[in-house]
């Protein structure tokens, strides 16, 4: 069921204090269901996910472990509203899935959905990862409708945990945005709707409650089915110490813009008099109605001994975060030679709209689903890009390559996200209040940010990423747009009008790197095939 219901926005911020959340992992069961809920007052249909068939929790349980721990997570399909999508995918935003191709879990590109009734245990180890990710629906635009959470692996050798004094899973923030025309911007599961016929400026808003004195490491999600925000917290500096799971040098701002997909960790030291702050998160314009009327856009820091009432403070920012100051902790260089063109492998991605279909297209082809797992294509013997579906589609990359994708703006655009691995942005060309708009800057090859999420900016602009290759598989590129101002990635509406690639990384070498497939994945498509719950919806 496409709903065009007035919409959730939902942004993870940082700190997930979310009230009664459960927490799952390294093992655990994952159970998709559906649920009328109502976070911001208007009453709607959803799909979810929770711990028991009764349950049905916006955003989903916290998923959570240790570096080099081994996960298993048991997804059971319990759908059953027959006007929404009843089969499921459940994708691990940021892990790399190094060996475990077939669990990265985008629909027709490593598997086939699970249908209801039945389930598939996600078997992957996160080896050396640490840091702030997150989970979703992956099969059409599913998880607009609310299938989302947190993923959060944390670090016993944290380099940075002596800056801060509080990171115990009780402290992160959810922005959330289930629907296409979004109304209202969740934050840790909770806001205020900016649809006039249902505003009701008392409906609860997040609190997070701090301690004077303290230093809190708050993970911030963009968990946004579209809108961008840009978030702050009313007089209090942020230092980033994290993006989409890499450490950085830690950078003191005060605001910063949140894409769909990506995440930062930020400290924030309570050393303000004790009182209650807003916490904002402004959406883009062009995406959702803006401004803080009525408490929309907001969430509530309260420290102890504060009185129970909303914040009446106001603030500016004066620091906000420049893209171009953002550098990795490990002073790592960018693969390949420190110019344009100085990777083993160069790809131009140039991206359009076309009006007459109302599709998106990648080097003039349309991404369209194909009808078995590119993943199984590989297995059963096809590596040759003019074989491999769907046709046009497919780039095949050599091993152990540096990897260079030139991606040209556009102004019906948004974020990209690249699964699989991380990349090194070597280029925010532009600057100002909107990331990727403005004066060109030069490329960074020295020590770039790494993050798996980047802004690709408007008509004009080029973003330059780099990567290497040495995890053999298939790997979605797929992008996240906002009409009218920029494209960056991670909007599965775009994703099902055609704005997507797919990676075929060393296919002749993806069985012998992957671990043993289990039993239960070849009977996905079988079940798929004799009992696809979707076919009205999905065209078929």
């Amino acid at each position: 069921m496409f709903l065009n219901l007035p919409g959730l926005c939902a942004i993870v911020t940082g700190f997930f204090g979310l009230s009664g959340a459960v927490t799952i992992g390294p093992v655990g069961d994952l159970l998709i269901v559906n649920k009328d809920i109502a976070p911001d007052g208007f009453n709607r249909p959803s799909t979810l996910a929770d711990t028991t068939l009764t349950g049905g929790t916006f955003p989903g349980p916290v998923i959570s472990g240790r570096k080099g721990d081994r996960f298993k997570i048991n997804v059971t399909d319990a759908l059953t509203d027959t006007e929404m999508l009843r089969a499921t995918t459940i994708h691990w935003h940021g892990i790399f899935q190094n060996g475990t191709n077939y669990a990265d879990g985008p629909a027709m590109v490593t598997q086939c959905p699970i249908v209801p009734e039945e389930s598939f245990v996600y078997d992957f180890n996160v080896f050396e990862q640490a840091g702030t990710f997150w989970y979703h629906s992956h099969y059409s635009v599913q998880y607009c409708d609310g299938l989302r959470g947190a993923f959060i692996v944390y670090d016993p050798e944290d380099p940075n945990q002596d800056l801060y004094d509080v990171d115990d899973g009780q402290y992160h923030q959810l922005a959330l945005e289930p629907f296409r025309q979004p109304a209202t911007t969740l934050i840790n599961g909770l806001g205020r709707t900016s649809a006039n016929d249902v505003l009701d400026s008392n409906t609860e808003l997040a609190i997070i409650k701090v301690t004077q004195g303290r230093r809190y490491r708050f993970r911030i999600i963009g968990l946004s089915c579209n809108s961008p925000y840009n978030f702050t917290i009313h007089d209090h500096n942020l230092t980033i110490i994290e993006t989409d799971g890499e450490y950085t040098i830690p950078l003191t701002v005060d605001s910063f813009w949140v894409f769909a997909g990506q995440r930062y960790s930020v400290i924030l030291h309570a050393d303000k008099p004790i009182n209650n702050y807003w916490i904002r998160a402004n959406p883009l314009a062009s995406r959702q109605l803006p401004g803080f009327e009525g408490g929309r856009n907001s969430a509530i820091l309260r420290y102890d001994g504060a009185p129970d009432e909303e914040p009446t403070t106001n603030a500016i920012s004066t620091l906000p975060l420049n893209d171009d100051d953002l550098h990795n902790r490990n002073q790592n260089k960018a693969p390949g030679e420190p110019h344009l063109d100085g990777a083993d492998i160069v790809i131009p991605i140039r991206q359009r709209f076309n009006f007459g279909n109302r599709t998106f297209e990648i080097n003039n082809v349309s991404y369209v689903s194909p009808t078995v797992p590119v993943l199984l294509q590989i297995l059963n013997g096809t590596y040759d890009v003019d074989h491999l579906m769907p046709k046009g589609s497919i780039y095949k990359l050599k091993p152990n390559s540096s990897v260079e994708l030139q991606i040209y703006g556009l102004s019906i655009g948004g974020p990209v996200s690249k699964h699989a691995l991380l990349f090194n942005d070597l280029e925010a060309e532009f600057e100002s209040s909107i990331p990727s708009i403005c004066t060109v800057h030069g490329y960074n090859w020295e020590n770039p940010v790494v993050r798996d999420t980047v802004a690709t900016g408007v008509t004009g602009n080029l973003t330059v990423i780099r990567f290497f290759t040495n995890n053999s598989g298939p790997w979605f590129l797929h992008w996240q747009c906002f009409i009218s101002i920029m494209c960056i990635s991670h909007i599965d509406w775009h994703l099902n009008e055609g704005l997507a690639i797919v990676f075929a990384e060393d296919p002749e070498g993806t069985e012998a790197h992957n671990r043993p497939i289990p039993p239960p994945f070849h009977e996905l498509c079988p079940k798929y095939d004799q009992s696809n719950p979707d076919k009205e919806y999905l065209g078929f």
